[in-house]
């Protein structure tokens, strides 16, 4: 399980955390670093607040873009710390960790982190199919990057111990799509629903975003979102027919 979930660090600014949320993941268990687009380098600062773990550090793979660091992931979950004005489905701590035990089994997951000083921008965290929020102390609620890391991989080693030692049947596991094939169907949705006069092309944001939490809570599995490709390719055909 630990080695299908993929720790996703976006446009970390401090080599040090860096090194300190490798030896956070470390610990649990859990090696999968990406970094996306990072604001410096890994760099000795990095080596010694790995203490231990800067294999995982040395071994991290560096994209340039979201989307590329998740698009093999059939789950994502953003990090977020404070309310959007865009609602979205929410887990925490220890729900995200039961989720990924399951859903680990079929396909790679991907827990993201934001910049330390900004987090997630909205944009990004319409990539995720869920948000999860650390429950802090209200009154004093600053976690740093590594803490956060290192509160959820805690969560997902746990729900894989319990689920190592569960005497239940194992649920069967569901094939959900990849990131890039949602993607590519919400490009899809756009297009047709523009094309029939449904959206204004200057102004798709607001219904798109809209669509695209709809989908995400309703998490549509693989073959049931090539049933909706289907359907939108026919609406297609019929416009460009009339």
């Amino acid at each position: 399980m630990l080695d299908n979930i993929k720790v996703v660090l976006v446009e970390t600014s401090h080599s040090g955390n860096i090194g300190s949320a490798a030896r956070a993941m470390k610990v649990m268990g859990l090696s999968n670093l990406v970094l996306v687009n990072p604001q410096c380098s890994i760099d000795e600062q990095t080596m010694a607040l790995a203490s231990g773990a800067s294999d995982i550090a040395m071994n991290a793979q560096i994209v340039e873009s979201l989307d590329e660091a998740v698009s093999d992931c059939g789950l994502v979950v953003g990090t977020s710390a404070r309310s959007r004005t865009l609602e979205w489905p929410m887990l925490d701590p220890r729900q995200c960790g039961e989720k990924f035990a399951i859903e680990t089994e079929s396909h790679p997951v991907a827990i993201v982190f934001g910049r330390e000083r900004t987090g997630l921008e909205n944009h990004e965290l319409q990539r995720c199919h869920f948000h999860v929020a650390i429950p802090a102390n209200p009154d004093y609620s600053s976690l740093n990057l590594a803490m956060a890391v290192q509160t959820l991989c805690y969560e997902c080693r746990v729900a894989q111990l319990d689920r190592d030692a569960a005497a239940y049947a194992k649920p069967p596991a569901m094939e959900y799509p990849r990131q890039q094939e949602l993607e590519l169907f919400y490009d899809h949705l756009e297009k047709v629903a523009t094309q029939a006069d449904f959206i204004n092309p200057d102004q798709p944001g607001q219904v798109m975003n809209k669509l695209r939490r709809l989908f995400s809570r309703a998490r549509p599995e693989a073959p049931e979102l090539n049933i909706l490709r289907g359907i939108l390719s026919s609406v297609e055909k019929k416009i460009k027919d009339k």
